[in-house]
This record gives structure tokens, C-alpha cells and sequence, in this order.
């Protein structure tokens, strides 16, 4: 369980395809205060460490790469970083499994006064389960929803946020991994049963 604040930002070392599997290492600043099975949020995608030595290695499964835009890392690339929840801990954002649901794509990324706006598609799938003032994971990163569209979900973003993650390098386009509220998919699954 996760936060959706961001703890730090890491950078590829390298994403290495072994058949429909690959394995990402990562230069992550609290390395060492890591050990072998602890769960990592990568830009909002839970992983497990795999290896620790210099850098740090994860295992991505077929499926993970299917769901998430972790694939389309590249070596140099800039990614937020969460460590798993420990009890007693205060919780700032919002519960976040870092089970990424779907995708979505930057549409607009834009400096508005001293904030910046940021617009992201929804597949239909995601916009279900959204609600103007609604919380939504954007690559780990908890985010409110200031502005719910037909088809995308609109957030203003402090000059705080674009520093302390990887979104002072994000660029229009650029895909990015989506995690609903919790809550809304519980209820939707209730509701379903009706």
C-alpha cells in the first residue's frame, strides 16, 4: 500500500528485454535502506526488488509491460519513487495499491501564473471511476481532479510537485500509468452485483 506522494525521483540504468519479461535496474537514492522483496512504487507501478548491489534490479513481468508505460523507459529516464507504507505513517495522499489500471496520455502540460496545468486522457475504463475533486494515481503521483472532461481528467500542479517528481521533464504525449480510487472501483464492483 501506498501514499501516491512521491518520496524521491530515480534514473534508469537500464531496461533489459528477456523475451516478453524484462528487467529494470534503477539508481534510487534509499537504496540502501532497502532488502530483497520490498516493494517499490515506480512511477506508480508496484515492484519488488529483485537484486541490490550498486544499483537496484526488478523483474517486470509480461503483464506488467502490457499495462503500465514502464516499456517505453529508456536509459537516463526520470521516475518517481515511493516506498511501501509503514504502519504509523501519516497518509497525505491517498490509498494507492500501485496495481497501474490502464493508461492514459499527457495532453496538455503548461505553466499557468506560478502553477501548471496539466491535462491527461482517460480511457473509458479510468473515467468510470472518476469524479470532479476525486483523487486519481498519475504515474504514482496522487493527484485531485480540478477538472473532469468527456475524455480526459484536467489537475493543477504546484511548482512543489513539478520539482519533487518526474513531471519537470514530462512532455505532451508522453504516456503515463493510471490508478482509480480504490473506493471507486469497490463500489463499482458492488454496484455491478446489483
Amino acid at each position: 500500500m501506498f501514499t501516491g506522494l512521491v518520496e524521491a525521483r530515480g534514473r534508469v540504468i537500464s531496461l533489459t528485454r528477456k523475451g516478453e519479461q524484462a528487467s529494470l535496474v534503477l539508481e534510487i537514492p534509499f537504496a540502501s535502506e532497502l532488502a530483497l522483496g520490498d516493494s517499490v512504487a515506480t512511477n506508480g507501478c508496484c515492484l519488488t526488488v529483485a537484486s541490490l548491489d550498486e544499483h537496484v534490479g526488478f523483474d517486470l513481468l509480461a503483464q506488467t509491460l502490457k499495462v503500465t508505460s514502464l516499456g517505453d523507459l529508456e536509459e537516463g529516464s526520470i521516475v518517481n519513487l515511493e516506498r511501501a507504507l509503514a504502519v504509523g505513517d501519516r497518509l497525505g495522499g491517498h490509498f494507492v495499491q500501485g496495481h497501474v489500471d490502464d493508461t492514459g496520455k499527457i495532453v496538455d502540460l503548461s505553466p499557468d501564473g506560478q502553477d501548471y496545468r496539466l491535462e491527461v486522457s482517460l480511457p473509458k475504463s479510468i473515467h468510470a471511476l472518476c469524479i470532479d475533486k476525486g483523487s486519481l494515481c498519475i504515474d504514482g503521483i496522487s493527484l485531485t481532479i480540478a477538472e473532469l472532461t468527456k475524455d480526459s481528467a484536467v489537475f493543477w500542479i504546484t511548482p512543489h510537485t513539478l520539482k519533487a517528481t518526474h513531471l519537470g521533464k514530462a512532455k505532451v504525449g508522453q504516456t503515463v500509468n493510471l490508478e482509480a480510487d480504490l473506493l471507486a472501483k469497490y463500489v463499482k464492483k458492488l454496484l455491478s452485483t446489483r
